[in-house]
């Protein structure tokens, strides 16, 4: 890291957070890349600069891995209600993915204390994923499956770590009462909206 501090110059005035890079500390705007910092399970805003720096496995021997910023709709989806209410998610968005240092799949739902982890098995969700090729193709620690539950089943889309917890952000901002009120299920009607349209783009 002290090398990429060399090429910004020296020390630059503090930024509030989101609104520097936080592998070099240039100046970034509010729409930038995220790298994952896979051991400590937390994301970093950076410069697209440090973010092309960790585009390929190999880099940093996984300690860092950028997050990809592909968004795809997995129409042909298929889990039973039985193996949903396996995973003891109490509302109707969760998502999930391979977490590296566990060895295993993790599943979270956004509530209003945050991202949610469900302890419960989730033999289930391993059927789930043995039956569906996309889903195995998943990058570990840095891309996800996204679930929201509709009386009619359930929509799946790939997508990246972090859109997952701009989600969980959403819930976290908008979310009053027992069953969250009107606009946070506006929110994220509207956040849904937005991800089919990436998946289109």
């Amino acid at each position: 890291m002290a090398v990429l501090r060399g090429f910004t110059g020296g020390v630059r005035a503090q930024l509030a957070p989101g609104e520097q890079c936080e592998m070099c500390t240039v100046p970034i705007g509010p729409v930038h890349p995220h790298v994952a910092d896979v051991p400590d399970h937390r994301l970093l805003c950076t410069c697209r600069p440090c973010y092309l720096l960790f585009d390929v496995e190999a880099a940093s021997r996984g300690h860092y891995r950028a997050v990809p910023e592909n968004y795809r709709h997995d129409v042909d989806f298929a889990m039973t209600p039985a193996q949903w209410e396996a995973l003891g998610i109490p509302v109707d968005l969760a998502f999930l993915f391979q977490q590296t240092d566990q060895g295993r799949h993790v599943a979270f739902y956004p509530s209003p204390g945050g991202a949610t982890e469900s302890l419960l098995d989730l033999a289930s969700w391993a059927e789930v994923v043995a039956g569906d090729p996309l889903l195995a193709g998943l990058v570990p620690d840095v891309e996800a499956v996204l679930l929201r539950r509709l009386d009619d089943g359930f929509v799946c889309y790939l997508v990246p770590i972090d859109a997952c917890y701009e989600l969980v952000g959403l819930v976290r901002q908008y979310w009053e009462g027992f069953a969250g009120g009107e606009e946070v299920w506006q929110q994220i009607d509207a956040f849904f909206a937005g991800v089919a349209e990436k998946c289109r783009g």
